[in-house]
């Protein structure tokens, strides 16, 4: 069967609601509910009064089957709760749907044979994260990447520094001195790492030295925004590749500083085009502050994806009817922008030439 039109798109969707729904056996054959489809998105029109509950338990039903019934050719976003939208009609018994908003196709991994050159060729402040999504730096709070050692995560960070150095100052922070110092040495960017004559206390002191400059910015740049509300400012990202190697272990009045300072710069940053990215195994309250976690508006998770791993970055979110792709690299983002709906997608992240030296 071949589907050329909305109309057949929604029939094919109804077939498949009377055969799997079953809610007290009520169909769309006894006018119990209808299907519409859109530009944006199905809508799962119901005709009230009805023997069934129009709740959240329904809606993630509705999305289970249609999920898997749309794929590949589109993807439903997947919502946290039940989503309402009101109908243009005078009838009271159908002028409310659940709404299911969708993309066209699937998730699709970017291919770069040529990391410089393709990063050289950029929009300024745009970041391609997959061949149907890419970010607007000016839109961007805060970034984080979290995975399990071997997932990916560090693959990820080099990428979305190969594409910052051309729209953002950046300064490093690597507790590892691992491959973000190699990149940073490479590309002539400061790196604030350990060495074996510092203690860790000594380190993070150091970091939080630098997160004060990024805060004293801030209340420059806000200054600055006060007399003139359309300034413009060159984007600073402050990076810090495992956050929990830097907060765990050292004395508590160096590590309140620290999440102090994270706080702040997480909270006054955005107009100011301050950012952090930060990487981490996982985001739980000893590695950055709720209220850190709360101004995150880039969310990644790559490796392992389940309810455990997903419990700090997506905590309302329900895995069921997902479809994640499998292999390295892969897992779930979300982007909480003016752009772009607060659902969480498929993630595959960029694949692009070894960078020698770094890598």
């Amino acid at each position: 069967m071949i589907i050329n039109t909305w109309q057949e798109l929604a029939k094919y969707l109804l077939q498949g609601l009377n055969m799997a729904l079953q809610i007290g056996g009520e169909t769309s054959y006894t006018n119990s509910f209808d299907i519409k489809v859109a530009d944006k998105g199905v809508s799962f029109i119901p005709r009230l009064p009805a023997s069934y509950l129009i709740d959240n338990i329904l809606y993630q039903k509705l999305f289970l089957i249609m999920n898997a019934m749309l794929y590949p050719d589109y993807t439903l976003l997947k919502q946290s709760g039940a989503y309402f939208i009101p109908l243009d009609t005078d009838d009271i018994h159908v002028k409310r749907a659940l709404f299911f908003p969708w993309v066209k196709g699937i998730s699709k991994r970017l291919i770069i044979t040529d990391i410089e050159s393709f990063t050289a060729r950029l929009a300024l402040n745009q970041i391609p994260v997959m061949k149907n999504l890419t970010i607007d730096l000016n839109k961007v709070t805060s970034i984080a990447i979290a995975g399990n050692s071997g997932s990916g995560k560090s693959y990820a960070l080099t990428y979305f520094l190969c594409v910052l150095k051309y729209s953002s100052k950046i300064v490093i922070v690597d507790p590892k001195f691992d491959m973000p110092s190699r990149w940073g040495r490479e590309n002539n960017v400061l790196v604030i790492a350990p060495n074996a004559s510092r203690s860790k206390s000594d380190f993070v002191s150091e970091v939080n030295s630098e997160l004060s400059k990024a805060l004293e910015l801030i209340q420059q740049r806000q200054q600055v925004l006060y007399n003139n509300p359309t300034a413009d400012f060159e984007h600073y990202t402050i990076v810090i590749d495992e956050v929990l190697a830097l907060s765990d272990g050292v004395a508590k009045p160096i590590k309140d500083a620290f999440f102090s300072l994270l706080s702040q710069i997480a909270l006054l940053g955005r107009a100011s085009k301050v950012h952090l990215l930060l990487v981490s195994q996982r985001f739980d309250n000893n590695a950055i502050p709720i209220s850190v976690r709360e101004q995150l508006n880039v969310l990644i998770q790559v490796g392992n994806i389940n309810s455990k791993t997903t419990q700090f970055l997506f905590p309302d979110l329900s895995l069921e009817g997902i479809v994640i792709p499998q292999g390295m690299g892969t897992g779930l983002i979300q982007v909480i922008d003016s752009e772009h709906p607060f659902q969480i997608v498929p993630l595959l992240t960029p694949t692009f030439n070894k960078l020698e030296g770094i890598m």
